[in-house]
């Protein structure tokens, strides 16, 4: 539902467009893509999100934002639509924001009710999909030629000296100083002919991705347009185009109107101007101050997060948004208090229910933590991590948005004594499966490598299908693709799950994450800690009570009596193999997460034998001196009184 502030803004741009724009020239469509495998019920959730993505890239087209806008609607729902609006680089901001509006109305006309689509225009390119479009793929795609053929120069020089401009102009376009992906260029063919390229990415790849999307938009010309004097390959993610006529950076040309007709239109102008002047003052005045309070936290965002500016600001919330959301923070709304601060449910205007992680403003610590988890989490997406809805920063307020996971978090299940029921074998298995998918994804398959460095029962969550979902990455670390391990001088984790090299030597890696895996994966089979009191006289930890009993042949001795009617013992017996490999001392003994995965999802598979696991409580105690303050705070079970466990639970710092 628009609101009167929306409908008086829209009512601003409207006039505004049309006062400047009357005169401005339709923008040249040259084709669309839809995709008719996939539709979507008219009416439907789906179809909701899509219109107000459109309406959200229409109006931020009248932004400064090097003429390019990407945004998410539904986040973290099964509905969720993506799009974005992509500029040509030569095309000043009238014409990109006349383009947009356009493509904004043709591309739902032109594909109704599909799920994913393209619309291409000399001057824009709109695309949206409630997937992803893949950078490399030269799918979807329109390949355009001039239907000339080159003339009056050697083909072979031609298609030499085109090819080298084109390449030459990926390097630049990908490489580009500017906000923008872009680049032009020329070479001279004879004395009398040149040939012109233009290159452009969209803003939501990396570097070495545009240039990826580039050559192999090149690739496709030989085959659709060879000897052509121009041709263009106009992909999703970026755009190819060359021509040996001049046909970038050209102002529009002046209208040969009569002095006659120009009068009548100032005329017809300045009437409606007058007309309409309360309402524009009145709007102007609103859009003024609504564009301030804009640009006050675009200035908080900058100050915060530097160059990452332009990726984090659509994912920010008003502080008046999270407030209507959560009743004002109202005490029947919080559903858990962690380390950092407060955990409220809320709901947006369109009926999704959020959690929001509220930091207390005391915490140095925390607002490290917060910014590190918003740069991080904001660049993943998988089905078994928390996704992060956005945040707010705004009037000393430090915020994040969670997806509202219904069930609490996987601790609960397995040590509260009050627990509501048991996790069934089946269930089990499956959150095993799924949190092992999730790290695999942290450490392989996304865009960066990421070590957690704080895995615990705790900072897993259930959905309500009982999917796993790991949360909390304040204390996560980003290393390069081929980086084998990093130090710290700073050791951050929680008692029993740090693996020994880490939590001796500030030495982590992949390894690190699954040595935490292997002891999580036990304590699932077990239902028991393997951390402890300090003060406890009892030395048999969880790992050295498993691997003796593995030693012993009696390794289901370990497992969790209330599942002897449900177990398959085949899984369970390789579980306790699979932890027991994770948390060998020796971290290249450990198996990869993409063999864990691999055993997990193989009903025959031989596992190596595991070597004598790393008594890490014992270990940490005498060399890292931890209080029995910290022992019994890594131990101990957040209790909340609501539905959720979205905090993102408690970690604890251990000094050097």
């Amino acid at each position: 539902m628009v609101t009167s502030k929306q409908y008086c803004a829209t009512v601003t741009v409207s006039l505004l467009c049309f006062l400047i724009l009357a005169t401005e020239a339709a923008p040249n469509y040259i084709g669309t893509y839809c995709n008719n495998n996939s539709t979507y019920a008219p009416h439907s959730r789906l179809g909701t999100n899509l219109n107000v993505l459109l309406y959200s890239l229409t109006t931020n087209a009248s932004q400064p934002q090097d003429g390019y806008y990407l945004t998410i609607m539904g986040f973290g729902t099964a509905d969720a639509v993506n799009g974005l609006f992509l500029c040509r680089g030569d095309v000043n901001t009238t014409s990109c924001q006349n383009c947009v509006s356009t493509a904004a109305k043709e591309i739902t006309t032109r594909c109704p009710n599909q799920t994913e689509a393209v619309i291409w225009y000399q001057e824009c390119l709109l695309r949206y999909t409630n997937k992803y479009f893949k950078y490399y793929s030269i799918e979807p795609r329109l390949n355009l030629r001039a239907g000339k053929m080159v003339s009056g120069v050697d083909l072979g020089r031609f298609n030499q000296s085109l090819l080298g401009l084109l390449n030459g102009l990926v390097t630049e376009a990908a490489n580009s100083s500017s906000a923008k992906m872009f680049a032009t260029g020329e070479v001279q063919l004879t004395s009398s002919q040149r040939v012109y390229g233009l290159e452009q990415c969209t803003m939501d790849i990396t570097s070495s991705q545009c240039e990826t999307c580039l050559r192999n938009a090149i690739g496709t010309l030989p085959t659709c347009c060879a000897s052509q004097q121009g041709a263009s390959a106009l992909l999703a993610s970026c755009f190819v185009i060359y021509d040996m006529n001049p046909f970038y950076a050209i102002t529009d040309s002046t209208s040969s109107s009569s002095g006659k007709s120009k009068i009548g239109s100032k005329a017809i102008l300045i009437i409606v101007f007058l007309s309409l002047a309360p309402v524009i003052v009145l709007c102007l005045g609103w859009y003024y101050l609504r564009r301030r309070s804009k640009m006050k936290r675009r200035t908080i965002l900058l100050e915060n997060f530097g160059e990452e500016l332009n990726t984090l600001e659509s994912l920010q919330f008003s502080l008046a948004t999270i407030e209507v959301a959560t009743n004002k923070f109202s005490p029947g709304n919080k559903i858990g208090r962690g380390g950092f601060g407060v955990v409220y449910k809320g709901v947006l205007p369109d009926g999704q229910q959020i959690a929001v992680k509220k930091l207390s403003t005391s915490s140095e610590q925390g607002s490290k933590e917060f910014k590190n988890e918003i740069l991080l989490i904001a660049k993943l997406q998988h089905r078994n991590l928390v996704t992060l809805l956005g945040f707010c920063l705004e009037q000393q307020e430090k915020m994040l948005i969670y997806e509202y996971v219904p069930n609490k978090s996987l601790d609960y299940f397995l040590f509260d004594p009050q627990k509501q029921r048991v996790l069934e074998w089946f269930e089990r298995y499956k959150i095993i499966g799924g949190i092992a998918r999730g790290i695999l994804y942290l450490h392989e398959h996304s865009r960066l490598k990421v070590i957690h460095r704080d895995l615990k029962p705790s900072n897993v969550l259930l959905d309500d299908n009982m999917n796993p979902k790991i949360s909390d990455f304040g204390m996560a670390r980003i290393v390069a693709i081929d980086q084998e391990q990093g130090n710290t001088n700073r050791i951050v984790g929680t008692y029993g799950y740090m693996a020994p090299e880490y939590a001796m030597h500030g030495q982590f890696s992949e390894k690190s994450d699954i040595f935490s895996f292997g002891v999580i994966l036990l304590e699932i089979v077990s239902a028991k800690r393997n951390a402890r009191p300090l003060e406890s006289q009892d030395y048999d930890d969880l790992l050295s009570t498993t691997w003796r009993q593995w030693r012993n042949e009696t390794a289901l001795e370990i497992v969790d009596p209330i599942l002897k009617d449900s177990i398959s013992y085949s899984e369970a017996i390789k579980c306790i193999q699979i932890g027991l490999l994770c948390v060998q001392e020796n971290p290249d003994d450990r198996p990869s997460m993409a063999k864990v995965v691999s055993y997990l999802s193989s009903l025959l598979v031989e596992l190596p034998l595991p070597r004598e696991p790393a008594f890490s409580t014992d270990m940490v105690g005498i060399k890292l001196n931890v209080t029995h303050a910290e022992s019994s705070s890594a131990q101990s079970t957040n209790n909340f009184t609501g539905s959720s466990i979205n905090d993102m639970s408690t970690t604890q710092f251990f000094p050097r």
